[in-house]
């Protein structure tokens, strides 16, 4: 299934580097990408109208941003447990997190000179320990992975000066779990069938500008550093931040943790990039066999489909000649009633009276009536008889 959606995605979507007129997509920040402020104090922002603290954690709030930090205190210590798990290293000091609600209160939360770029949603400044949060985007189906991913900055810029921008981004997808994008996994599948996968010492410094070119260097970054975290383990990994937190430079600390160099396992890496995410999964038996089911289930479902909705419209094209036909029967039957109806048999007739012969009166020159027969009235009349007049003497 993962592959045919793949398929799909790969049909559907732009070649890699075809999307110049495209504005990058709101994604989750951090300073690093840009300038970070000087370490330098700098007032609470006029925003904050409350703060909620927890043993690593300050949570400053605007005031309609109270409930949701209220609401984050009671959960940011078990995240940042889960990061120590991880990396087997905790940062020092207290993190600070401020919220507001909307785009306006959370630029008004940035540090003077560090503000958000406008397709950022989310922003950490790592030297500074402090991280900006939208209280809206926090509450949204992706808000938790945002908080992950800028504590991930936050905590690699704390417990080293210095790391490539590949691998901030990178372990912080595989923190966060940013990792197993079905998008991710499209822009490394194209990026592989065109051969055009970028070198990592390309993104130890630089971003590409162009959204599809941003969106393979962050699936490469996740793909690489979730590669060498399987490799090398979690006492490797551990064995990498603390030599990058001697403060030697990256290539010469991974040399040293992981007894290798970063060309060699990068080729290394390169290698299996066919076999993971090129047209190899998708010609191997099961998998086609897969694909096949899968189109021949689609292509019984249209067909059972259209089926249904033949028989459907027939039963109702019969229906409809059948309620026709019923209708005309009962129309006739009710002629032939109201017919019958016209003239019944025991309706009595009248007949015009003749005129009077030389009547001058309005009365006489007027057409009269006379009922036939004689009415029920005179009948009864002339049969009951009239009492005898008394005599008188």
């Amino acid at each position: 299934m993962r592959h045919l959606l793949l398929f799909l995605l790969l049909l559907l979507s732009p070649r890699v580097g075809a999307q110049e007129g495209m504005s990058p997509p709101q994604v989750p920040g951090h300073a690093n990408g840009g300038v970070e402020p000087a370490l330098v104090p700098t007032p609470i922002p006029a925003l904050v109208s409350g703060t909620v603290e927890t043993p690593r954690f300050r949570i400053l709030y605007s005031t309609r941003a109270e409930g949701a930090a209220r609401q984050l205190a009671t959960h940011i210590e078990s995240v940042r447990d889960a990061f120590v798990s991880v990396l087997g290293r905790d940062w020092p000091g207290t993190t600070e997190i401020r919220m507001g609600v909307g785009r306006a209160e959370f630029e008004g939360m940035a540090l003077p000179g560090g503000e958000p770029p406008g397709w950022a949603v989310a922003l950490a400044y790592p030297t500074h320990r402090i991280v900006l949060l939208d209280a809206l985007t926090l509450a949204g189906p992706e808000g938790q992975v945002t908080l992950r991913h800028e504590l991930a900055h936050v905590a690699l810029g704390q417990l080293a000066p210095h790391w490539p921008r590949w691998f901030q981004e990178g372990l912080a997808q595989n923190l966060t779990g940013e990792n197993l994008s079905m998008t991710h996994y499209a822009a490394l599948f194209s990026a592989v069938a065109q051969e055009k996968v970028f070198r990592f010492e390309h993104l130890a410094e630089e971003w590409p500008d162009l959204p599809s070119d941003v969106e393979l260097a962050y699936a490469q970054s996740a793909a690489f550093v979730g590669w060498l975290a399987a490799r090398q383990g979690p006492e490797g990994m551990g064995r990498l931040v603390d030599e990058v937190a001697t403060g030697q430079p990256f290539e010469q600390a991974f040399g040293k943790a992981f007894h290798s160099s970063l060309w060699v396992e990068e080729q290394a890496w390169r290698e299996g990039l066919a076999a993971r995410y090129g047209w190899l999964p998708l010609t191997t038996s099961t998998s086609l066999l897969w694909l096949l089911i899968i189109a021949l289930g689609a292509a019984a479902y249209l067909r059972m489909r259209s089926l249904k909705e033949q028989r459907l419209a027939e039963m109702d094209a019969r229906e409809a000649a059948e309620e026709a036909a019923m209708r005309e029967e009962l129309e006739a039957e009710l002629a032939l009633q109201r017919q019958a109806l016209e003239l019944p048999t025991d309706v009595v007739t009248l007949e015009p009276r003749q005129e009077s012969e030389g009547s001058d009166t309005p009365e006489g020159n007027a057409v009269g009536w006379r009922e036939t027969p004689t009415s029920d009235v005179e009948e009864d009349a002339e049969r009951t008889p009239r009492p005898v007049k008394p005599t008188l003497h």
